[in-house]
């Protein structure tokens, strides 16, 4: 028995290690399990708290590092929360690593490994960012964009995306790390990042606001003065310094951008600074009344001081920017016009949407030839004057387009008839000032589209004319009114020729008939009655001797 045991004890460890030598190796898609965590518990709308559970190993660094982007938010109103912010940041870096120790067991495969590599470097990557450790941040983040790149090369397109995704996410926490180290070449790619698709999201979006702040900050030091329309002006506020040196490089960038809705964005994101910039300036002319009396006296007769024609610069910027603006979003709108609509569900744009944006920029329009200064512009009065054409002409085509589709001819045909006389006056008023329409849609592409659609539309009437014509026959058709009833009326009726035609209506209806007479005698009325006098008794004649002949019979 002890040697069987024995035999036991020894061949166990063989039987186990045999099973052990079965080729069995563990995967966890460890990206996809953060992404798929992170969309399902509040990340999708900025809720870092949410996103605090507990799943072993991997789910603690992604809770020590929510809470950390939690600490973030709020680290701009409580600066104190900085130092927990580190201390969970290095928490979320801790648990990586020890992550990556447990996948360096063989049953791991080989994929896994190197995404639990990738996390960790990223997490690190991450600590040393916040400590503005820029060289290890910026080696941490490129072995972790290496590492995804690998990864992304080996699997197909479907595969790959998330991986893609990391590495954009990434790259600009890269450039900003190589723009503090030294690197002066950085600080173009990060503003390309940052005008076309945001610079990222979460630590990364405020550090590169504030880099190109700063950038900004310091060329806008030895900016002095502007020059708009022939009048030089000093800028002496900052944030009017800093938003002017912008401006070029945000119009590029719009005029750069892939789809309309990076466009817009950018759009949004011009006329937002512009505004803080007009109300830094609006305050500035307030403080600043006495002394802006003061020029006004020393100034030439009918100018405006330096910081009022300043204001109008900027207005004129936000007001132009808006009619740019609408008319991207208008040019947008006409495409889809054109297109057919494959689902009869969905709403399509109208030509309502395009006449409510072309009301905005006439308004906007009007605004510019009042700003200050420009009162003895002639040529920017005649410039406001022409777009102004070009503009009420399209708006108009709208307004034509809109009574087409309710069928209301006349009307349509009548605004056609005004966007050419508005195009003529553009053409007209367009030889001496032909720079002012490089930037206006192009009126000989409307004159061409008018003229189409009035010859449609004059289709469109004519057809519709015969069509009101025959809808009252074809209802006189389906009409089972008896021959008999509709004498007056002619009317082609096939079945007045077929086997039975609909000549009266048999039976005929039930009608109403008086009933019964009654008889009353009228004549009685009218009939004398002989007198009665004789056979009635007379009172009072006779006395006694009449009483007893009565009794003893002898009158009688």
């Amino acid at each position: 028995m002890a040697a069987e045991r024995q035999n036991e004890v020894k061949i166990s460890p063989v039987e186990e290690n045999k099973e052990n030598s079965i080729d069995e190796s563990l995967g966890v898609e460890i990206l996809q399990i953060i992404k798929d965590s992170q969309q399902q518990h509040g990340l999708r709308h900025g809720d870092y708290q949410r996103y605090r559970h507990l799943l072993l190993v991997l789910m603690e660094a992604e809770r020590a590092w929510s809470y950390a982007m939690q600490l973030k938010q709020e680290a701009n109103t409580e600066p104190r929360k900085r130092f927990h912010l580190l201390a969970r940041l290095r928490k979320a870096a801790k648990h990586g690593e020890q992550l990556e120790k447990l996948c360096e067991s063989p049953r791991v495969d080989a994929k896994t490994k190197l995404e639990a590599q990738a996390y960790t470097a990223y997490l690190t990557g991450m600590v040393q960012f916040e400590l503005q450790e820029w060289k290890s941040a910026m080696e941490a983040f490129n072995k972790c964009k290496t590492i995804y790149e690998k990864l992304a090369s080996a699997f197909t397109e479907e595969q790959a995306v998330l991986f893609y995704q990391r590495v954009e996410e990434i790259s600009p926490n890269i450039r900003y790390c190589a723009y503090n180290i030294g690197d002066q070449n950085a600080i173009n790619d990060l503003m390309q990042m940052r005008l076309s698709a945001g610079g990222g999201g979460g630590m990364m979006a405020e550090k590169l606001e504030a880099l190109i702040t700063q950038t900004r900050a310091k060329q806008a030091a030895v900016m002095s003065e502007v020059e708009w329309r022939g009048r030089t002006v000093p800028v002496k506020i900052d944030k009017a310094r800093i938003f002017l040196l912008g401006l070029a490089d945000n119009e590029a960038a719009i005029t750069q951008a892939d789809n309309e809705e990076t466009k817009e964005r950018l759009y949004e994101s011009l006329l937002a600074e512009c505004r803080d910039t007009i109300q830094a300036v609006r305050e500035e002319l307030r403080t600043d009344a006495k002394q802006r009396e003061r020029a006004t006296e020393g100034a030439e007769s009918g100018k405006v001081s330096n910081l009022q024609y300043l204001h109008s610069y900027l207005t004129y910027i936000k007001l132009w920017t808006v009619v740019k603006r609408n008319e991207s979003m208008a040019h947008a709108l006409q495409t889809k016009l054109k297109e057919p609509q494959t689902d009869e569900n969905k709403r399509g744009p109208r030509p309502q949407d395009l006449i409510r944006l072309y009301d905005i920029i006439l308004q906007s329009l009007a605004e510019l030839s009042s700003l200050q200064g420009l009162e003895e512009d002639h040529t920017f009065q005649k410039e406001v004057a022409l777009k102004t054409l070009v503009y009420k002409a399209y708006r108009c085509f709208y307004i034509a387009q809109s009574y087409v589709l309710v069928k209301k001819w006349s009307e349509a045909l009548v605004l056609y008839e005004r966007v050419l006389k508005y195009t003529r006056e553009v053409q007209s008023k367009a030889k001496s000032l032909n720079n002012s329409l490089k930037d206006l849609p192009d009126v000989q592409e409307l004159i061409a589209e008018v003229n189409a659609e009035k010859y449609s539309l004059q289709a469109a009437a004519i057809l519709d004319t015969d069509d009101v014509a025959e809808v009252p026959t074809q209802q006189q058709i389906k009409d089972n009114t008896p021959l008999s009833d509709r004498l007056e009326n002619f009317r082609l009726d096939p079945t007045l020729l077929s086997k039975q035609p609909n000549l009266v209506q048999f039976p005929p209806d039930f009608q109403p008939i008086p009933c019964k007479p009654l008889f009353f005698d009228l004549a009685l009325n009218h009939v004398a009655f002989p007198p009665l006098d004789d056979k009635v008794e007379q009172k009072g004649k006779g006395g006694i001797t009449g009483y007893f002949r009565g009794f003893f019979g002898f009158g009688s």
